[in-house]
């Protein structure tokens, strides 16, 4: 994988906990917004933007399995500030509403 790619990936995965933007990740590994564009796609088959959503879809899934936090915590902990678009877009990744996955993993001992 091109080295600017991975680079670009780990700003992505540093900066999950905040909004961050392509022409903001594409100045952090020093190139232009349209030549991150291409070479990103080239190297991952898809964009900045939605590989972005995953990465994030991935860390609330995460921490859905492993803490109590509430939906609108995670929500905030992965840079997402409208907890219903993050209920719709985590429901059309993984097929379940974060609370109910939630449920999974929450299970109390009687």
């Amino acid at each position: 994988m091109d080295q600017r790619v991975r680079a670009a990936i780990d700003f992505m995965n540093a900066n999950l906990h905040r909004k961050i933007t392509p022409i903001e990740i594409a100045q952090a590994v020093r190139l232009s917004p349209s030549h991150l564009r291409y070479l990103f796609r080239s190297e991952t088959d898809t964009s900045v933007a939605r590989y972005l959503k995953e990465l994030r879809l991935q860390r609330a899934k995460h921490l859905l399995e492993t803490t109590f936090m509430s939906v609108k915590e995670i929500a905030a902990t992965v840079g997402l500030t409208s907890v219903p678009h993050f209920v719709s877009d985590f429901e059309k990744a993984y097929g379940v509403t974060p609370a109910r996955y939630a449920q999974r993993y929450r299970k109390t001992t009687p």
